[in-house]
Formats: C-alpha cells, sequence, structure tokens
C-alpha cells in the first residue's frame, strides 16, 4: 500500500477537517469538471473524476469506479500529534490511473487547504504562504 499526506499547518484555511469536508471538494471537483466539459462540449466530469464515493466509516472513504483503467482509492481523516491530515491510500490492487488520480486529488485538496503534501513518492509540496 503506498499513502499521501496532507497536513493542514497554522497558515491552512481551516483548523481541523472532516471527512464530510473533504466529500464537499469532490462534490465541488466534480461541479468544476463538468463545467470545463460543457466549454469543451465534452463529457469531461466522468473522466475527470471516475470513481463512486462510498462512506465506509465517519472518517473514511471508498472511491470505487467500474472504469477499466480505474479500481479504488481510499481517503481518510485523522490527527497525529494535534496536526489535523487527510489521508490518501492506494490498495495493492491500484491501477496506474489510479495513482495518476490521487495525485491530482492531492494537489486539489492541497491547494484548497493551504497545507502541506507529502506525496506518495515521499517529495513534499507546499500549499501555504510561507
Amino acid at each position: 500500500m503506498q499513502h499521501a499526506f496532507i497536513k493542514l499547518v497554522p497558515k491552512s484555511v481551516k483548523e481541523s477537517i472532516t471527512i464530510e469536508d473533504v466529500k464537499d471538494y469532490f462534490t465541488y471537483y466534480r461541479h468544476i469538471t463538468s463545467q470545463t466539459g460543457k466549454q469543451l462540449g465534452w463529457e469531461y466530469a466522468e473522466n475527470a473524476f471516475p470513481y463512486e464515493v462510498i462512506q465506509t466509516s465517519d472518517a473514511t472513504l471508498h472511491l470505487k469506479s467500474s472504469h477499466d483503467r480505474y479500481r479504488s482509492i481510499y481517503v481518510g481523516v485523522g490527527t497525529e500529534d494535534e496536526q489535523p491530515f487527510v489521508q490518501l491510500t492506494l490498495p495493492e490492487t491500484a491501477t496506474f490511473g489510479d495513482k495518476g488520480k490521487a495525485n491530482e486529488f492531492c494537489r486539489f485538496l492541497a491547494k484548497k487547504l493551504e497545507g502541506e503534501l507529502r506525496l506518495f513518492n515521499g517529495r513534499t509540496m507546499y500549499f501555504y504562504k510561507r
């Protein structure tokens, strides 16, 4: 399994995050990609977010896909040392398409939250004002 983390720092937009907040961000992501598709005259929303969001517990989501190129991504929220974070996990059965989408979602969420993103490969990206 591979993991990526978005940590909320003191300069982030929010001080804490819930799974409902993450679901709202995914809904917003679908909306903006569908608007892009309308401008292009193409059904881009289904390709940009090829997952069904399934809430598995109070702190986790399962993004499940029925497309050929994608399978699943798990999303969770939590805190470590009083620092809230969002975690994206790729299971062993994940495809390269899942990893690409997970990286895209990580960057989108980190940018919206103005947080610190540690990618699957261990590299760190900063989206907050330093």
